[in-house]
């Protein structure tokens, strides 16, 4: 019954999203080379899709988007282990941390660019920084809030080292990094679309640039419904892993 009612919500939003952008181009009396109407854009989609061109896009999006950042979560949760265990390396490093996280990938790009050439590695690069810092803090702060009780029972039980990590600081530290998680997916899909769209000939982010030089505004509107709802699947998908990985602890 919850699915039915979640799947409900989800058509009531996308129908009042719909109608808000018809009554705004009927309102505004946009040109349609201008603002496309929604029926414009759904033909729009079911060319490329027709074509091949969206599915052609969408899967090297999708591999430099899993290149990158399960890389970024694998080294930022291990680094965050590890730093979480050990408060004085980690206020060395802290301060680091906070003057780079702000920066924007993007900003790394002249770099990156010239250090890894054109192609899929620039756009993997911008994605494991995105991705990196969130998931790298989130597994810090989870880490030093690890009840002190677990920490007990593993002395009474001599379990130490990486025996620790692994079966008692990491499953109790999970629903923290697991937010990180979340943020992450959402902060790294953002600049997958922003390096394609300065670095590589292919993707969704190129496919939305090349729509643009070819003023085809209603193929410019379907590359960024598509990636919404990408990304809005992806949250989805770190939400069912974090489902399976508290059933398979038990949490559930």
């Amino acid at each position: 019954m919850q699915k039915l009612k979640n799947i409900i919500n989800v058509c009531l939003s996308f129908i009042i999203l719909i109608a808000v952008w018809h009554a705004a181009i009927v309102i505004g009396k946009y040109d349609a080379a201008l603002f496309p109407a929604p029926l414009q854009v759904w033909d729009g989609i079911l060319s490329i899709i027709k074509d091949g061109t969206l599915l052609e896009h969408f899967q090297v999006s999708i591999l430099r988007f899993l290149a990158g950042y399960i890389s970024a979560v694998v080294a930022a949760i291990i680094l965050g282990l590890i730093f979480g265990r050990l408060p004085l390396i980690w206020g060395i490093i802290d301060p680091i941390v906070q003057v780079l996280r702000p920066v924007s990938p993007i900003a790394w790009s002249p770099f990156i660019v010239l250090w890894f050439g054109i192609g899929n590695m620039p756009a993997i690069v911008i994605i494991f920084i995105a991705a990196f810092f969130p998931v790298l803090l989130s597994t810090v702060t989870a880490v030093r809030k690890v009840d002190i009780t677990y920490l007990k029972v593993a002395q009474n039980f001599e379990i130490k080292g990486f025996q620790l990590l692994r079966k008692i600081i990491f499953p109790a530290a999970f629903p923290y990094i697991a937010n990180g998680l979340h943020i992450a997916v959402g902060t790294s899909w953002i600049f997958l679309v922003a390096g394609e769209m300065v670095g590589t000939q292919s993707g969704l982010g190129y496919l939305i640039v090349d729509s643009r030089n070819s003023m085809r505004l209603d193929l410019v509107m379907a590359g960024i419904i598509f990636i919404g709802v990408a990304g809005l699947l992806l949250d989805k998908a770190v939400g069912l892993f974090e489902q399976w990985i508290n059933r398979i602890w038990g949490r559930n």
